[in-house]
């Protein structure tokens, strides 16, 4: 029994392992010529600098030459103090012209200056910046040669703790322009490859392949050049075995798809809308206008791409109880939408029309509404459609054209202001009341606005103070909004799961049984009597309406004195040499006790990268970690505020408390006693007596008062 071979004899197709051998060789080879190129570029510019300099310098010369040097008697004398003394070395200076004569001094040596305290460079901050996890080691540092020589463990060690150190992979480093270089020499291999495995078969379809080139050459062209462009899997497999960081096979291919196409000054990413002002503009719906906006504001510090929350808090879908949006009662003008003649049979009739205007504007504005009362609310997103007869086809003003912008424009509004086509008219500028609400017929988007709940007025609800946070427990986790409109908060929340309270930022309900009421407080709430003290939060002025945590916010007097973290009440500090260690915090002016000084902030980072980085702070002796809660630390070593200057003492003037400000940990330093002008601050690092030997070895003296 005979069997057709299936594989053409001649040199077999290479393996994974040769194609990996090829793209590390071909990656080096690209990278030695990169190098050479970049050193012939910066000699060329050297070259190019020196001639320029030459020419600089002959012409300075020649003005130079042209001028005749008079010499002048000496501007001043200088005088050296008697009291150094003189030594009998002689100090000459000697000058490059021919005119001026050298001049020679003794030398006197200056008296010993004692040296500042060593200092890491730091960046200032004024709040908590939230970083990322370094998993890879930038540089391995430097702590002496004494570290190297006796501790190589600890060395190994910290590598291993870390995913490696940046540079040592093999193929660490790949750039989009060494990528497309690397794929572009290595599809010629795969070329030639194909050429002599295939010149078996060529020989024997010639006849076939020139009747079709003589039919489609045209298309076989195209197809050929289409082929270059991609080449074979088999390549970006290999190329994304060496350098996994760059991404899967396909995720490669996409991209060299990507570096063929050439650059469009007016491509937009997949998820990016035109501007709405500018020439590109298109006719969107709200949702992909409002993209960025959802995507990049955050509801909790209301800031554009916050870098404290990394999960921004999703739009909160509960009415408002402060009424926020008027409806129009008179026409805004002759031309007005709601002078034209609606009918008013589907209207709630809650409250009795006058009989003169039942079929005009008051009409209208009740079927609007679904009241006639003036105030809507501005802050639901559950209406009911209700169909509406165009303005146009009373035959008095025809509906205009309407640009992308325009109607981009009006969805947007539409969201908030509803049935108010006065106020978008005016919002939007280029178009009448008439024709807004004609584009929202034809929109389908007059909806009727949501009556308020009858029942109880807020200020006559009365809700107990329900639970309240246990100072002695040391497990305080980060909080994040819950999210379940499916059911309340239960034991499956993860407000209550993380012993937290709900905030005004979770999407439950606002009679939730696990929701802070905040503080009915009349005085300074700065006493075990306000419930937010003693749960160890600030008054959160949304929710504390009678302490005054919402008045004055222009002022830093303000009746309520627990709001200090929030509103930036920090006293003035200075830094200066310290008496016990290195540089120390001083404060400029006197503070009683209890009173806030100043806020602890710095990098926040996890636990994980706390340990890693606390291995090589203990090496170096020096740490200015600060547990926040179970899930953050923050590190003020790289950024940070003056406070982080403040030394160890077991005899402190100052302690450290872990406040809950508006649903953030933050850190405050208080007073612990009265504090003079001049001071130098101190709290307790709460070190082990081991560690507090080993990183203060001076301690301070107590003044006797």
């Amino acid at each position: 029994m005979e069997e057709s071979p299936s594989v053409q004899p001649g040199k077999p197709a290479p393996s994974l392992a040769e194609w990996k051998k090829r793209v590390k060789s071909e990656y080096m080879r690209l990278r030695q010529l990169k190098r050479f190129r970049k050193a012939e570029e910066v000699k060329l510019l050297f070259m190019s600098n020196r001639r320029k300099i030459k020419g600089r310098t002959d012409l300075l010369n020649e003005e130079w030459s042209k001028l005749r040097c008079a010499v002048s008697p000496p501007v001043c004398t200088l005088t050296v103090p008697r009291h150094l003394p003189v030594s009998e070395q002689q100090c000459v200076v000697e000058f490059g012209f021919p005119a001026f004569q050298s001049q020679t001094t003794a030398m006197r040596t200056l008296s010993t200056v004692a040296g500042i305290p060593f200092m890491y460079s730091w960046s200032p901050l004024q709040q908590n910046f939230m970083v990322e996890d370094e998993t890879f080691l930038h540089n391995i540092p430097y702590m002496g040669d004494e570290v190297l020589e006796q501790d190589e463990a600890f060395l190994e060690e910290l590598i291993d703790n870390y995913d490696g150190v940046h540079g040592d992979q093999e193929g660490g480093f790949i750039n989009d322009e060494i990528f497309k270089e690397l794929v572009e020499s290595l599809s010629q291999h795969s070329d030639h490859e194909e050429e002599e495995a295939g010149r078996g078969d060529e020989e024997g379809c010639m006849e076939r392949e020139e009747e079709e080139k003589e039919e489609e050459g045209v298309r076989k062209t195209e197809d050929c050049c289409a082929n270059k462009k991609v080449p074979d899997d088999k390549i970006f497999t290999a190329i994304a075995s060496m350098f996994p960081y760059k991404g899967t096979t396909e995720e490669l291919k996409e991209k060299y798809k990507d570096l063929l196409e050439p650059p469009s000054p007016v491509k937009l990413p997949p998820l990016c809308t035109p501007n709405m002002d500018g020439p590109f503009a298109k006719s969107v719906q709200r949702e992909q206008s409002l993209h960025s906006f959802h995507t990049l504001f955050c509801r909790r510090c209301f800031k554009y791409d916050c870098f404290l929350h990394p999960f921004h808090a999703t739009p909160n879908m509960y009415k408002r109880k402060s009424k926020e949006i008027c409806m129009e009662t008179e026409p805004c003008g002759l031309d007005c939408f709601l002078l034209q003649a609606a009918p008013v049979s589907g209207a709630r009739k809650r409250c009795p029309l006058s009989p003169t205007r039942q079929g005009g504007a008051e009409g209208l504005l009740v079927l609007l509404t679904g009241k006639s009362c003036v105030t809507v609310e501005g802050n639901s997103r559950c209406q009911t459609p209700t169909k509406m007869r165009p303005v146009s086809d009373a035959g008095e003003e025809p509906e205009g054209e309407w640009s992308g912008a325009e109607e981009s424009l009006f969805r947007v509004l539409h969201g908030t202001y509803y049935n108010n086509f006065c106020s978008i008219a005016r919002l939007i500028g280029t178009k009448t009341c008439r024709q807004v609400y004609d584009f929202a017929v034809k929109e389908a988007l007059i909806h009727r606005v949501p009556v308020e709940d009858g029942g109880i007025s807020p200020q006559k609800k009365k809700r107990k103070h329900r639970r309240v946070l246990n100072n002695s427990s040391n497990q305080v986790y980060n909080y994040q909004p819950c999210d379940h409109p499916e059911h309340p908060c239960d034991s499956s929340c993860p407000c209550v799961m993380t012993q937290n309270f709900c905030e005004k930022f979770c999407q439950c309900d606002s009679a939730c049984q696990n929701r802070f009421p905040g503080c009915r407080c009349k005085t300074q709430c700065n006493t075990k009597q306000c419930p937010c003290y003693l749960a160890v939060r600030e008054c959160d002025p949304d929710l504390c309406v009678t302490c005054g945590a919402a008045e004055h916010w222009d002022s830093k007097t303000v009746s309520c004195k627990n709001c200090s973290i929030q509103r930036g009440l920090k006293k003035h500090l200075l830094l200066a040499p310290s008496d016990v260690a290195g540089w120390g915090t001083f404060i400029k002016e006197a503070v009683q006790k209890n009173e806030f000084i100043s806020e602890y902030c710095g990098e926040l980072i996890s636990q994980d990268e706390a340990d890693r980085r606390g291995r090589i702070y203990d090496k170096y002796m020096s740490s200015f970690l600060f547990n926040l809660n179970n899930d953050f630390v923050v590190d003020a070593t790289r950024k940070g505020n003056k406070i982080r200057f403040a030394n160890h003492s077991v005899n402190p003037n100052c302690y450290a408390k872990v406040v809950m400000v508006n649903g953030d940990h933050r850190i405050g330093i208080f007073a612990k006693r009265a504090i003079q002008q001049g001071e130098e601050l101190f709290f307790d690092y709460r070190y082990s007596q081991a560690d507090a030997l080993k990183y203060v070895g001076i301690e301070r003296e107590i003044d006797v008062m």
